[in-house]
């Protein structure tokens, strides 16, 4: 129903980005830029695309500065590594692939999300 008023996109396309409570702050459904754009606020929602940008940015320059002073100083540095995720060799495709390592159902269970990065 109203499909031309949606792009034409399925009611499960339609869906996929609905907010859902008790999810990781970390959820890309939380970002503030998108719902922003969905509400139809659209230069608001270019500002904090911009914003957000550039933590990442940040963010990522400064792990490449600790990662560069950990090389001159000769001490270890533990790079970034996903919450959730872990890379491993595929035993069928021998390709390196990111596997669940577990971990966020437990969080959302107990609705413990001090593990999740401030990304927005």
């Amino acid at each position: 129903k109203y499909a031309e008023n949606m792009y034409y996109f399925s009611e499960l396309a339609l869906t996929l980005n609905a907010p859902e409570s008790g999810t990781a702050p970390t959820d890309s459904r939380r970002r503030p830029d998108q719902r922003l754009m969905e509400n139809g606020r659209w230069d608001e929602a270019n500002a904090e695309k911009q914003r957000l940008e550039e933590k990442q940015r940040l963010s990522r320059k400064r792990r490449e500065a600790e990662a560069a002073r950990a090389t001159e100083d000769g001490t270890p540095y533990d790079p970034y590594k996903p919450l959730w995720f872990e890379r491993r060799k595929d035993p069928v495709t021998q390709e390196l692939a990111h596997v669940y390592k577990g971990g966020y159902w437990e969080s959302k269970e107990k609705q413990d999300w001090s593990l999740c990065p401030d990304i927005f």
